[in-house]
């Protein structure tokens, strides 16, 4: 649903430019999709003018205040590049600049990463490792570094989701007007996670020096507009969004209830006194450790208990299968920013580094298979 909002509001802008260029069929096409997508009063206000007087005559305000959202908009721009300024007074190569150039001149997310539209995950993995680093602000110092290491995230972050990457297929086709590529191109699929907690993911932790300050609370500082026009979009779309969550919530209110009706697993993994789960028991194959109840022996015995003990060694492997491919990403991620910078105390270490998840899946596999 804030996929479509976002859409909606793009709508909005391609039929106001329309407008301006004296296209009310165009604009009136755009401005019926964003009702469609997301009922709001500034797209019904719009719509009232061009059927009354076939153009803008009565919506002037609301055009108005896009381009009053707009000039502020490149007023933040203008003193964020004084900042840029100062920050890129460290020095930089002609290479990387030219680098940060071409990230800006991207006209979609595979283009930023250099990927195909068929792209794979481990390519998309690869080809944001390798520009993660080379574009970082505590190596990259050129001028826009920043903000082409923030859209090189994003642009991983969006393709890697399988639903968001299908969004943006379907509607990134759908280009704007060339005046407001920029403004409009980006905004429409934003990330989950900021930037730089997705190259902390990747790389085990932070940069080699913690210079950045782009960030506030482990996130990205929107700009001023975006803020102005989500306040905007959630007082004109408030109630239509809640008429469109109501279906969910009750879904949710349905499945919170069946919950509570549904008793406890007989087990855990761990020591759960808050779930009565406190004396301990082995599975018979693996050995696995596992916590019960008092009345646990009484109430499974027979093909119950060994449904059961098998359910633990299920999870337990399952956990194990987990734990050890996030060892196994730090351990590599730490590999390859040795590799990449040279540090070799820092390569030693990645070496070094052990997986005891993956060795105890090992030890199963071979008591499972016997080799």
């Amino acid at each position: 649903m804030e996929s479509n909002k976002d859409e909606a509001e793009r709508c909005i802008e391609i039929a106001i430019a329309a407008l301006r260029e004296n296209d009310p069929d165009k604009a009136k096409r755009f401005l019926e999709k964003a009702q469609r997508l997301f009922p709001t009063d500034k797209a019904r206000s719009l719509l009232k003018s061009i059927a009354e007087n076939g153009g803008p005559s009565t919506s002037e305000e609301n055009i108005r205040e896009n381009d009053g959202l707009r000039n502020r908009s490149h007023n933040t721009e203008d003193h964020s590049s004084g900042q840029g300024a100062t920050e890129s007074a460290k020095p930089y190569t002609s290479e990387q600049l030219d680098a940060v150039k071409r990230i800006k001149r991207c006209k979609d997310y595979y283009e930023i990463l250099g990927v195909s539209k068929e792209a794979s995950e481990e390519d998309l993995k690869k080809s944001y490792r390798k520009l993660a680093l080379k574009f970082h602000p505590d190596k990259n110092h050129a001028p826009g570094a920043t903000e082409a290491f923030k859209a090189i995230g994003n642009a991983y972050a969006v393709l890697s989701n399988t639903e968001k990457r299908r969004q943006y297929d379907v509607y990134g086709e759908e280009k704007a007007n060339p005046t407001h590529r920029h403004r409009t191109q980006h905004r429409n699929f934003e990330a989950d996670i900021s930037p730089e907690d997705l190259f902390n993911m990747f790389f085990g932790g932070g940069f080699p020096t913690n210079n950045v300050h782009v960030y506030s609370n482990g996130r990205m500082r929107f700009g001023h507009q975006q803020r102005h026009e989500r306040r905007e979009q959630q007082r004109e779309g408030g109630l239509a969004l809640f008429v469109q969550l109501m279906p969910i919530l009750i879904l949710i209110i349905v499945s919170a209830l069946s919950q509570m009706m549904v008793s406890s697993p007989p087990y855990s993994l761990s020591h759960r006194p808050s779930m009565g789960h406190t004396i301990r028991r082995h599975t018979p194959t693996l050995k696995v450790p596992y916590y019960v109840g008092d009345h646990f022996s009484e109430e499974y015995t027979g093909m119950n208990l060994k449904n059961v003990e098998q359910s633990v060694e299920e999870d337990y492997i399952s956990n194990l299968r987990n734990n050890c491919w996030k060892e196994k990403q730090q351990k590599e991620g730490l590999l390859y920013r040795a590799r990449y910078f040279g540090d070799t105390d820092l390569y030693q270490r990645a070496q070094k580094m052990a997986t005891p998840s993956c060795s105890k899946l090992s030890d199963i596999q071979v008591l499972i298979h016997g080799h």
